[in-house]
């Protein structure tokens, strides 16, 4: 059985943070889109639905940046948890 002890934290962190971007992606996307049709069939486009695409860019950065943050604290509680626990405990099989 293996244990696993650490987690890199700069490791955790770009990977929370690409993971995020994707999201902040997504978010900002459906954002904008829902946006843009509420702005087309109602009160008609303005500097609001300029602002909303806005959201394509600005979203993904914002979110990777609170990513980069959990995923860095998130690794440092794990490593210092693990520490005094033993990490997490892992039975694995390479049998084929």
């Amino acid at each position: 059985m293996a244990s696993v002890t650490h987690i890199g934290v700069l490791f955790a962190a770009q990977l929370t943070a690409v993971l995020m971007a994707g999201v902040g992606f997504v978010c900002g996307v459906l954002y904008s889109g829902i946006g843009f049709f509420i702005d087309l069939f109602g009160p008609g486009l303005n500097t609001g639905t300029a602002l909303a695409f806005m959201a394509l860019v600005g979203m993904p950065i914002i979110f990777a940046a609170f990513g980069f943050v959990a995923g860095a604290l998130g690794a440092l509680v794990y490593n210092v948890f693990a520490g005094w626990f033993g990490g997490v405990k892992l039975e694995m099989d390479f049998t084929q």
